[in-house]
């Protein structure tokens, strides 16, 4: 799938509107069938292309020589397979100072495949306020136009780490005094 038109049509080997075939050492042409079919979407995939028309043979020289064969058709197919995609989150570290990590408006750190005009929308949802780790959690909406029954989407949370402070803080605490 790229999001752009496919079409199959014609025979293996067709040259100039006929289908050269061989029978008891010569040569032989098929004309009067077509096949053809087209598509964008993987839903578009057709399994097996009707062949249409009569069947009419030729010699060499042009001659109708139909009656002397039995003409076989094998239908063809037309496979529009679905597009990879990767999404993976960023990996984002920082030291404790309290407050939460999120992934605010980092990018995805991988997001390729998508055809062209094609995409999502992220929403990010992982937060890591204490020490130690957690998935850059997100989700995805497929933009308008984008069917998701084009693609195998494969999606990947990156890491939210903070790490203890290298700097101790140093406070002061006083007792209240008093004199009576």
């Amino acid at each position: 799938y790229d999001g752009t038109e496919k079409s199959v049509s014609g025979f293996v080997n067709e040259d100039k509107d006929r289908i050269p075939v061989q029978a008891n050492g010569q040569t032989y042409y098929v004309t009067g069938l077509t096949s053809e079919a087209s598509g964008t979407d993987v839903a578009d995939s057709v399994a097996s292309i009707p062949v249409s028309g009569t069947a009419m043979v030729r010699d060499a020289a042009g001659n109708d020589v139909t009656k002397q064969f039995n003409v076989k058709v094998t239908n063809g197919s037309l496979t529009i397979n679905k597009r990879e995609v990767m999404l993976i989150s960023a990996s984002l570290t920082k030291e404790d100072d309290g407050t939460a990590l999120v992934n605010g408006d980092t990018p995805l750190a991988v997001e390729n495949g998508w055809a062209e005009g094609e995409g999502a929308t992220y929403t990010f949802t992982g937060s890591q306020t204490l020490v130690g780790n957690s998935p850059n959690s997100f989700s995805y909406t497929l933009n308008e136009g984008t069917d998701a029954n084009n693609y195998t989407i494969t999606k990947t949370e990156g890491q939210l780490t903070v790490t203890n402070r290298e700097a101790v803080y140093e406070v002061t605490v006083t007792a209240d005094s008093g004199t009576y």
